[in-house]
């Protein structure tokens, strides 16, 4: 790890350094010698400016001792101090943060806690995180501590430094929000683990981590069976918590989602991923909504930006932290423009344009790269495609498809593009057809069961499934999925409404389907399917009827919380969604 550059003088006096010219200093490391210059060391560290320039200090003094401290680390300190570079690996950059600590050496001490940045992992996060009390990292800390939250569930199943953790620590993690765990469960388990590691001086903390724990978002017959008969819970602080959790869960049952916030027994966690509805076609116009859903309260917020126009008939594609919208149609023309959203800063940024002009535009993500497949250009049904790079801002154009594709579904899987479905001026297509970035061709794959345009095509489950979408007289309830290994198709449970032109996404491990056409008018209904299950389930409505959105998951956002409903804005009617614990 390295600056981008040294100043020229750094350059000369490494050199002089090398060749022992000009030196006013040896710094000494039980017994090994290191000759510098003083300005040199005093320009990256206070600890040598004090120890040279203060009025207790010889300053013809030129040997200096220094202890506690190895000659490797005064090595690399004093390599820094002329190159602005350090040798970081995973076994010397504990050693290294704690003498660029000792010395006061800011660069160094900023490059650990990058290079630690990087190397977080559910084994080592909890122990990073605890090496944050001792060393003022702030970027780091924060750091650790959202993937301790956001991997949870694994760190404590892998980590032995989980069940090392002092109750404080503990307490603070499972008692927050933005803890991400599917179930509410595994934070019980999680809680019963790190007590059986020493349940000689850890069973007196069950009530006090038990209350952290959201015991009445977990099914009744988990409560019953497997927590109030637990050996750790047979007291009465948790017969207490138990009872409580009981009667939040029936009171969820009688009045609604509106009524869990006010116990922390009840209270959602933020989700694991925000999900946003983009634009689309609204009564007889374009339109520039916004909504974002929090599949933890079944809630959709807007936040429009009255500043952004309409749009519709566009793609969306969520990379590196930007949703880029793709095309699409703003009420006069097809559309070649590309821009960006950070949802962070909630700010909008043009970028590159395509080559070509693409409503009704079919967008999937390969390899940190965004495909633009097919479209309408004001004139022409296409088969061209494009492949944008974000690191270059530049469009590249691919080999065309083998069919003229517009309002087809597109997504990608195991390392391939798959388009599905469309219209080439004169039918709606059954076709399908996929893309090797490898070998830059197309290829057919088996046909769907079914003609579609405008249907929902995304991966799930490891498979591609197309939903929905119009066969050229009647709008579509139908879904199936294709699995490439086989290259087949097999059919999906239908969803409630048919729908053509509408927002898809999986979130949370279940497929959402949002809005569109049902061949009378526009709709703001959503539904999702739960693979478990296999079953569709109503869920709350958009704020706005629309077709033509597009849909967009934002995974781990560090603000979930400001794009989450407001707790006492839900309503007090809820929907009939599969359980998430």
């Amino acid at each position: 790890m390295e600056r981008k550059s040294s100043p020229p003088s750094c350059t000369v006096f490494n050199e002089l350094r090398r060749e022992g010219q000009l030196c006013d200093v040896v710094i000494s490391v039980d017994g090994a010698e290191f000759v510098a210059h003083k300005i040199i060391l005093c320009g990256c560290s206070n600890y040598f400016r004090v120890l040279f320039s203060s009025r207790w200090s010889d300053t013809e003094k030129r040997v200096y001792k220094i202890t506690s401290t190895s000659p490797e680390m005064m090595q690399i300190i004093i390599d820094y101090a002329y190159t602005g570079t350090a040798p970081l690996t995973a076994a010397n950059v504990g050693p290294l943060l704690t003498a660029a600590d000792q010395f006061h050496v800011t660069g160094i001490i900023r490059l650990c806690c990058e290079f630690l940045k990087s190397q977080l992992s559910p084994e080592n996060c909890i122990g990073i995180w605890r090496l944050t009390d001792r060393y003022y990292c702030p970027e780091l800390r924060e750091a650790a501590c959202l993937f301790i939250l956001h991997h949870f569930q694994e760190v404590s199943r892998v980590s032995a430094e989980f069940l090392e953790l002092p109750i404080s620590h503990l307490k603070d993690i499972i008692e927050k929000d933005e803890l991400i765990v599917r179930e509410e469960g595994a934070v019980f388990e999680a809680v019963l683990k790190w007590i059986a590691h020493n349940p000689q001086s850890r069973r007196q903390h069950t009530a006090v981590l038990m209350g952290r724990v959201r015991l009445a978002l977990m099914p009744v017959e988990f409560l019953l069976n497997a927590i109030k008969t637990h050996e750790y819970a047979q007291d009465t602080e948790c017969e207490v918590l138990i009872l409580d959790a009981l009667t939040q869960v029936h009171s969820l049952m009688t009045h609604g989602p509106a009524f869990a916030f006010a116990n922390p027994l009840s209270r959602p966690r933020l989700p694991s991923a925000i999900l946003f509805a983009i634009g689309g076609w609204s009564g007889e116009n374009p339109t520039n909504k916004i909504e974002v859903y929090n599949v933890r309260t079944d809630q959709w917020v807007d936040i429009t930006c009255e500043q952004e126009g309409p749009l519709a008939y566009h793609g969306a594609a969520y990379l590196r932290g930007f949703i880029y919208i793709v095309g699409g149609f703003d009420g006069t023309s097809s559309l070649s423009s590309v821009k960006r959203f950070d949802p962070l800063q909630r700010t909008w940024q043009e970028v590159a344009p395509m080559h070509s002009q693409r409503c009704y535009v079919s967008v999937a993500i390969l390899d940190d790269n965004i495909y633009a497949m097919g479209g309408f250009d004001n004139y022409w049904r296409l088969n061209t495609a494009e492949r944008y790079e974000p690191e270059r801002n530049q469009w590249t154009r691919i080999p065309p498809m083998h069919q003229k594709r517009s309002d087809a579904g597109a997504t990608s899987l195991h390392g391939k593009v798959y388009i599905c479905g469309g219209f080439n001026g004169n039918e709606r297509l059954i076709t399908a057809e996929v893309y090797s970035a490898t070998t830059n061709q197309w290829t057919m794959i088996a046909p769907m069961g079914s003609r579609r345009s405008g249907a929902g095509v995304i991966v799930y489950s490891n498979e591609v499934f197309v939903v929905g979408g119009y066969d050229g007289s009647r709008r579509l309830q139908s879904a199936e999925a294709y699995n490439p290994a086989a290259n087949v198709w097999r059919r999906v449970p239908s969803m409630f409404s048919p729908r053509s032109n509408f927002g898809i996404a999986v979130v949370e491990d279940l497929l959402f389907a949002m809005g569109g056409f049902n061949g009378l008018t526009t709709t703001f209904g959503v539904e999702c399917y739960s693979r478990k299950t296999n079953e569709w389930y109503s869920m709350c409505d958009m704020g706005t009827h629309r077709s033509a959105l597009s849909s967009s998951v934002v995974p781990g956002l560090p603000i979930a919380q400001e794009y989450a409903a407001r707790w006492d804005s839900l309503s007090s009617t809820s929907s009939s969604g599969p359980p998430l614990s």
